[in-house]
């Protein structure tokens, strides 16, 4: 049928003959139907073959990366355990700490004895690592609070060390002491709140304690007085001074020259009156130098 077939001449080189090759139409069709069928088909297979190796590839890394994050958190693992250690020699020293210095016990603490998964197994086991994370960052956190505790006792303590009275206030000799005497004036029995060094004029006189300076000044009876307020309740008294080297609302510490000795006031000799006050109230003391 015409029209149905394609026609092909092939004429050899150097030769005259010509060969004619008749080919249907739809073979034509089917085979280039084929063709790309063929070759949509190779081209599917190349990009699976691509895909698959990209993905090898990336397995390959993903597997290597987690052999590495296995082996850093194996380390972790150890490193974590390491410190667990520690905080739990931390927390035995620091139950020590608090019975010596007559503490209450700090709230429950995870961290206070020993034992525990292995190693191995907590590395295996990446919840069980942030677990015991947890557990340490809650025992840092009690004894940061416990530290801070002691460390406010200690602070209460060296400040009511520092605030009791200690040591003589002058090199003298101690001439009448605290509690009911003749009073020289009139010769009556009297209280005597203090104590009474004698020395020679001039003689420096120190602090006993660390403190404000609430008076500084002529006083009845004391003559040339300097009262310094110690806190926790202690106020002491330097009296019959003939100078005076402080001013009020200073600091001092123990041990600074304050004043000297003097015979100002109700005195019958040169001599310092020493008194402690405790919430008011006269104490003898004798017992702190």
């Amino acid at each position: 049928m015409p029209g149905k077939k394609y026609t092909v001449l092939i004429i050899p080189e150097g030769s005259h003959r010509v060969r004619r090759l008749s080919v249907r139409r739809s073979f034509v069709r089917i085979a280039v139907g084929g063709f790309l069928v063929t070759a949509l088909v190779f081209a599917a297979l190349l990009i699976n073959y691509v895909r698959t190796n990209r993905a090898q590839n990336e397995l390959h890394a993903l597997k290597a990366q987690n052999w590495t994050l296995q082996n850093q958190l194996r380390g972790l693992s150890g490193n974590m355990e390491d410190l667990r250690r520690q905080m739990v020699v931390l927390s035995q020293n620091d139950a020590k700490v608090r019975v010596l210095a007559k503490l209450t016990r700090p709230k429950a603490d995870a961290l206070s004895g020993v034992g525990g998964p292995s190693e191995d197994e907590a590395a295996d086991d990446f919840s069980d690592l942030q677990h015991r994370i947890d557990q340490i960052r809650r025992s840092i956190a009690l004894r940061r609070e416990s530290q801070e505790e002691i460390q406010g006792l200690l602070n209460d303590q060296r400040s009511l060390a520092a605030a009791k009275p200690e040591g003589w206030p002058v090199k003298g000799w101690l001439t009448s002491g605290f509690g009911r005497r003749i009073d020289p004036f009139t010769g009556k029995n009297s209280f005597h709140p203090g104590l009474d060094i004698a020395a020679h004029i001039g003689t420096p006189v120190y602090a006993t304690a660390d403190g404000i300076v609430v008076r500084a000044g002529i006083a009845s009876g004391y003559g040339k007085l300097v009262v310094i307020d110690a806190g926790y309740g202690y106020k002491i008294y330097y009296g019959h001074n003939s100078k005076i080297y402080v001013k009020v609302g200073q600091r001092v510490h123990r041990g600074d020259r304050i004043a000297a000795v003097g015979n100002t006031g109700r005195s019958t000799g040169s001599h310092c009156h020493y008194e402690v006050r405790l919430n008011g109230v006269p104490i003898n003391p004798k017992k702190f130098l």
